[in-house]
């Protein structure tokens, strides 16, 4: 069984630093993708990083890009979102997710799992 479980959320003032970790188990995929995503209410869930853990390829898109740095633990089969200089429009819940894809993926339809999320809050 796959699970994906997320720490490092909380409440940050603007400018403020988080970093969200998530451990990932229960499957046998050698290089694949890994990412973040998140989820602000009444808005659609966006990718905001993603890594892929054979080469160590990432991407992010711009409104990101800069502040967020994803990267992953192969030992540990862990992926990390370092998160600087937040801005009170990064609030969001936040969720890791796993494909099987040997690429750096990019939309939602190219993960296979996803953790339950965990909540960024910045404070202006």
């Amino acid at each position: 069984q796959v699970r994906l479980v997320e720490s490092g959320g909380g409440s940050v003032q603007t400018g403020g630093s988080l970093r969200l970790s998530c451990a990932a188990s229960g499957y046998s995929y050698s290089n694949h993708c890994m990412g973040w995503f998140r989820q602000a209410p009444g808005k659609e869930r966006e990718g905001v990083a993603h890594i892929h853990t054979g080469g160590g390829s990432t991407y992010y898109p711009s409104s990101v890009k800069g502040r967020f740095t994803i990267f992953h633990d192969n030992a540990k089969n862990t992926v990390y979102l370092q998160m600087n200089s937040l801005k009170p429009e990064d609030t969001a819940m936040y969720y890791c997710a796993v494909g099987d894809r040997d690429y750096v993926c990019r939309g939602i339809d190219e993960y296979n799992y996803w953790g339950q999320g965990t909540q960024v809050t910045v404070s202006s």
